[in-house]
């Protein structure tokens, strides 16, 4: 009915307008069961930056975006345009227009360089930002990555009735009928290709939502994802809880997980089972929460060459077998035995039964910030060469009541074992989650001013609350792909670069943001005369303001005015100020012309997302201006890209000499001489552009 209502208001006769909104307004009475909720009009969005010509699609600058104008002249800096809705024409100053892009046309995106931050010159992993229309973006990552992504983490807008959010560039709020329904209907949008970027073999989409709108998107990922296995856990994030004028005062959220193929929780790998006190330690080292596995299976990616990182020595006394800490992490190349462990030590390496070189499971800093709270024991050697067992002192009776855990094995082949909880050896995470850690005051909101020294953003999440909630599902997929499309302050991005220092993972992170200003924002911009577009204001834009600067900022480990970050992360040791060892590409989305990409003429425009699409390993290459080369071969990448066909021949030659190249682009026009070229590539990820690009977004554009 929203569409039919927006459609009406576009009539000319008053008359038959009246009768129109009559009809209506009785068919609206009529009751329905079920999840209902209207098909509004397609969402626009104004492309700032994007050159208006004959034929585009345009709106009005600061005039309702969705009456929208088909641009049929241009001359001497004005344009002639036809409104599409009624053909009613006029002319306009060419720099009052936008060119829009209508949800359910083809497009054609590219990405525009922004920014960037390297922290870790000799590593692959490179996180991206793309500032954008979530909506687009994901058109753009299902070209990229279908069917490929292990988890999706999105913290949506609540539509509490605020201004928190817009429906085609204007605020909903709580006096609009059609809140809901517009709510659903953007969410319904991106949920189908959210759906198609899952792994369906293995991978879990979660959704945080408030009491607004839980109900209905409970029904809604119902309908979407029926094959899947859904649960609501409740999680408290406000314990001084939210008054309210005789109501409860509200102090939890819901997660919804979505569960996709073989998708299951993790418990063993997480401490979230449930909050320990210090004082409920007390003496004793038995009431710990159950301990993770210390030594990694080489089927769980725990080789020493999958996790370089994680391959160092425990030391142990010789004499007593006391633990007294830990070696050097070991480079990759370096041969153990060349190790000499202190005088009057031994070392145990991760070694596995076959003489697997493994990997612990901790980080050496988190291992010793765990053993210096209990949560992990080792005890004096035993003696006892047939079993072999270091048990701690006191301990037998727990030993003889299966609460170890064998963890590993010392050079004599003896078995390292850790203590289980004596509560419960089996415990699954609840569906009710209240710790400290969690709260979005303590560790979301502080945690950003000690970044920022201002209040740039509100309601961000608790870091940690969102490194655990991932934690459930890729703490065994140290290469996990994460996408977040909608990004807020960039916590998801944060919470992954620390899950990859506390256990040497190489978990990658897409977020996607657009690039609003706050309702106050926008008034006091428009009161000086800046509008949308203008760059005093879009550098105010949550992107370029807030998701942007933390995301640099947590990598250097450095506030926005270069000094560092006090203080260290939770249940580690490590310092805020060492920053990540990652790196982050910031990108924003553009368009092009498809006639200019079927003619080859937009390889610059595209190369960012043919290196995004290979993966994003290794520095991003860039081409100088100039002309192109016949073929591109990045000596840090993974990909290579033939632009010429003529050099076929030199080009394979090149290839074959890389073996670790594992995408190939080829650019020809002809379907003959790309199937000829292909059956002679040896791997299987092989693209004919610019056919295969241009194929995806028309064919994409009619399933939305």
């Amino acid at each position: 009915m929203a569409a039919i209502n927006d459609l009406i208001r576009q009539i000319e006769d008053k008359y038959l307008r009246d009768r129109l909104q009559q009809e209506v307004a009785r068919l609206s009475k009529q009751k329905k069961f079920g999840l209902v909720f209207e098909d509004h009009i397609p969402e626009c969005t104004p492309l700032y930056g994007v050159a208006v010509r004959k034929g585009s699609l345009v709106a009005v600058k600061g005039e309702d975006i969705r009456d929208v104008y088909f641009v049929s002249a241009i001359s001497d800096g004005r344009a002639a345009i036809v409104n599409k809705a009624t053909g009613e024409k006029s002319e306009r100053p060419l720099d009052t227009l936008v060119a829009v892009a209508q949800f359910g046309e083809p497009i054609f995106p590219s990405l525009i360089p922004m920014d960037s931050v390297e922290n870790a010159p000799d590593s692959n992993l490179w996180h991206t930002l793309i500032e954008a229309d979530n909506f687009h973006a994901l058109q753009l990552l299902e070209y990229l990555y279908p069917k490929q992504v292990d988890c999706i983490y999105i913290d949506p807008p609540y539509n509490t009735g605020a201004r928190d959010w817009k429906y085609n560039n204007d605020y909903v709020d709580s006096s609009d009928s059609y809140r809901h329904s517009k709510w659903l209907s953007m969410m319904q949008r991106r949920l189908k290709i959210a759906k198609r970027l899952l792994n369906p073999e293995n991978s879990v989409l979660i959704v945080t939502i408030d009491e607004k709108e839980y109900l209905h998107l409970g029904c809604l990922l119902e309908e979407m994802f029926p094959e899947a296995r859904i649960q609501m856990i409740s999680t408290v994030i406000n314990p001084k809880g939210n008054r309210r004028d005789n109501e409860f005062s509200r102090c939890e959220e819901y997660i919804y997980f979505i569960y996709i193929g073989a998708a299951a929780i993790i418990s063993n790998g997480t401490d979230m089972l449930r909050e320990v006190e210090e004082d409920e330690i007390g003496d004793s080292k038995d009431k710990s929460v159950r301990l993770r596995a210390l030594l990694r299976q080489a089927s769980n990616h725990g080789k020493r060459t999958d996790r370089p990182n994680l391959f160092y020595p425990l030391l142990f006394e010789s004499n007593t077998g006391k633990f007294v800490g830990h070696g050097p992490v070991l480079d990759i190349a370096e041969d153990r035995n060349s190790y000499m462990p202190p005088e009057g030590t031994v070392a145990m390496w991760p070694i596995g039964a076959n003489g697997t070189e493994l990997t612990w499971n901790l980080q050496p800093a988190t291992l010793m910030d765990k053993h210096r709270q209990h949560f992990l024991s080792f005890g004096r050697w035993d003696g006892d060469k047939r079993t072999g067992y270091y048990l701690s002192e006191g301990q037998e009776e727990n030993f003889k009541k299966g609460l170890y855990n064998v963890v590993g094995q010392d050079q004599d082949g003896a078995y390292i074992i850790e203590l289980k909880s004596a509560e419960d050896r089996d415990v699954r995470p609840m569906t009710i989650w209240h710790k400290k850690s969690h709260s979005a005051s303590e560790y979301g909101t502080t945690l950003l001013n000690n970044i920022f020294h201002d209040r740039r953003f509100s309601f961000p999440k608790s870091l940690y609350a969102v490194r655990d909630t991932l934690r459930f599902f890729v703490a065994d997929k140290p290469n996990a792909l994460i996408v977040d499309f909608f990004a807020g302050s960039g916590t998801t991005l944060h919470a992954v670069n620390l899950l990859n220092a506390e256990d040497g993972g190489n978990r990658r992170c897409i977020l996607v943001t657009n690039n609003e200003v706050s309702d106050d924002e926008a008034k006091a911009l428009k009161k000086q005369g800046y509008q949308t577009g203008d760059e005093e204001w879009e550098k105010l834009g949550i992107a370029r303001y807030v998701t942007w600067p933390r995301t640099v900022c947590s990598i250097t480990g450095q506030d926005v005015n270069g000094n560092p970050l006090k203080g260290e992360y939770l249940g580690s040791e490590i310092s805020m100020s060492d920053g990540f060892a990652a790196n982050a590409e910031y990108f924003k989305l553009g368009f092009l012309d498809k006639s200019s990409v079927a003619l080859g003429q937009q390889f610059r425009e595209i190369l960012p997302m043919l290196w995004l699409k290979a993966g994003a390993v290794g520095k991003r290459p860039a081409l100088a201006d100039g002309e192109l080369p016949d073929m591109l071969i990045p000596e840090s990448s993974n990909f290579a890209v033939l632009i010429d066909e003529r050099y076929f021949g030199a080009f394979l030659a090149e290839i074959e000499a890389r073996p670790d190249i594992e995408y190939v682009y080829l650019v020809t026009n002809s379907e003959d001489a790309y199937r000829e070229m292909g059956s002679r590539i040896r791997t299987r990820n092989v693209t004919q552009l610019y056919r295969d690009y241009i194929d995806n977004f028309v064919i994409n554009s009619r399933r939305i």
